[in-house]
């Protein structure tokens, strides 16, 4: 997502979070932000969404797509790489080799590519921002998904790398790491699955699609204006250690 004082991109092929993309676009225009959105070609818009189709794995057309996205906006505020799959289940001493690689492009070079072709125009903003989706998978390491655990972890690592290059240029660069929330796909798992996954987070509930949206949009405001390379991790307090000497 790019946001212009009224304009907005959003880079994003989230087969994961079409729920995600959407709350998050929506909430830009509300906000009266200009968004242009580049997803997989055949994705429905959004009222007011101007939408660019595009494989994103395919790098030379998402550099296309992002410049196209820059030019209709008249410039370049922000970007929201959202881009990803999470479909892929092997467990790792059997994990296809070829599987592995296309989880590695699909969710992290889409996000390279996305941020290296939107450089010139964030760099010309002077006061702007990209925000990555990362996952605490990338933190926590996620068994049966290896690929996509290394690569919400490779996100962590650019989110950093690039927040440390482009800080001169005045852009801020930073990750949402989000546990479970409320896409389509958790929402739809068998509730004896999603229960057990459930009762490992403190807090005993996912996180809303609006939480996470939330945060995603805390790091693009000013609020954050002095926050580059982070990762702000949402996970209900999955990750803490919960034993001590209290009886």
């Amino acid at each position: 997502m790019v946001d212009r004082p009224g304009g907005g991109q959003q880079g994003d092929r989230d087969r994961r979070g079409r729920g995600l993309g959407r709350a998050l676009t929506s909430a830009l225009l509300e906000l009266g932000t200009e968004v242009v959105g580049v997803d997989q070609p055949g994705t429905e818009s959004l009222a007011g969404l101007r939408l660019i189709s595009c494989d994103l794995t395919d790098q030379l057309a998402a550099r296309r797509a992002i410049v196209e996205a820059s030019e209709r906006l008249g410039g370049l505020d922000a970007l929201v790489g959202a881009a990803g799959i999470v479909d892929t289940v092997h467990r790792a001493d059997r994990f296809p080799l070829e599987a592995f690689r296309a989880d590695l492009e699909a969710n992290l070079l889409t996000q390279f590519t996305a941020a290296q072709a939107a450089f010139p125009a964030l760099s010309a903003s002077g006061t702007s921002c990209v925000v990555f989706l990362s996952s605490v998978a990338g933190q926590d390491g996620l068994p049966g998904q290896a690929s996509y655990a290394a690569a919400k972890a490779g996100i962590l690592g650019l989110t950093r790398s690039l927040a440390a290059e482009w800080a001169d240029q005045g852009i801020r660069v930073n990750a949402v790491a989000p546990g479970l929330f409320a896409t389509p796909k958790v929402l739809g798992m068998p509730a004896s699955a999603r229960d057990r996954l459930v009762s490992a987070v403190p807090m005993r509930r996912v996180a809303t699609l609006g939480e996470v949206v939330g945060a995603v949009l805390y790091l693009l405001s000013p609020a954050a204006g002095y926050t580059t390379g982070q990762a702000l991790r949402l996970d209900g307090g999955a990750g803490l250690t919960r034993a001590g000497l209290y009886r």
